[in-house]
């Protein structure tokens, strides 16, 4: 029964008591959800097929320790083109709120990152990733080893314009969450391949990078949907309570 359509539907399960309602909704949602898969594949094809970027210089930045058990000196100058690992590969940067006037991590940079750690080996075979962030190095590796990201290349943009010129960093040092992409060509010209932030337009100012975290596409799969959630740097007593409820 599951992946065959029967009476106008395509079943999703082998539950042989779902109601004719369920049904008829269940597949105006899969329809919703071929439209949603087009819509998807359309917009990263129009991202791909983007012309050459604009040239960009070569930034430096300041990298500590392969290892963050290994502490935080001595520190190293990095460029951004030694970033890439390989011809014909792209860079990836999530610029990491945190630094100048942002004196406490973001909570939802925190939680993208946290998940990044953890797919960095898969992403590793495809593309470079780094994170940047405006705190200094000790700073940075601080909060990292705090939440065991140990799979990341985790960089501060010392005293170069990067952050300001990709937009991530305000003339006053204030922070935004971005991510942005770069390319090498053969002659070793640098480029500036396509940068998102969550601020879509004037009357959007949030959810424009959602997809790169999947905590929010999990919550919208529940009838509850997102709620009130907010990433926290901490949750305390809620987790703990939902751990308690669980034993």
């Amino acid at each position: 029964m599951v992946h065959e359509m029967i009476d106008g539907a395509y079943r999703q399960t082998n539950l042989p008591n779902e109601s004719p309602e369920y049904l008829a909704k269940r597949e105006e949602v899969r329809l919703a959800e071929i439209e949603l898969l087009n819509t998807r594949e359309r917009v990263a094809a129009l991202r791909r097929a983007l012309p050459k970027g604009a040239t960009i210089q070569d930034y430096e930045f300041i990298e500590g320790p392969t290892s963050l058990d290994d502490g935080d000196a001595p520190t190293k100058t990095v460029r951004l083109s030694e970033l890439f690992t390989a011809p014909d590969r792209s860079l990836v940067i999530y610029h990491f709120m945190y630094g100048k006037k942002q004196t406490v991590a973001c909570p939802m940079c925190t939680a993208w990152i946290d998940g990044y750690n953890g797919v960095a080996h898969h992403l590793a075979q495809n593309v470079d990733l780094a994170i940047v962030a405006a705190a200094d190095p000790a700073t940075l590796r601080a909060h990292a080893r705090n939440r065991g990201w140990d799979k990341l290349r985790l960089l501060s943009a010392g005293e170069s314009t990067f952050k300001y010129d990709l937009g991530s960093e305000d003339g006053e040092g204030g922070q935004d969450s971005t991510i942005s992409v770069f390319t090498r060509d053969s002659d070793g010209t640098l480029r500036h391949f396509y940068s998102g932030h969550p601020r879509l337009g004037e009357d959007i100012k949030e959810r424009g990078i959602d997809e790169l975290i999947p905590v929010w596409n999990m919550l919208d799969l529940t009838p509850q949907g997102r709620g009130k959630f907010y990433a926290s740097l901490d949750y305390g007593t809620k987790v703990k309570g939902a751990q308690a409820a669980r034993g």
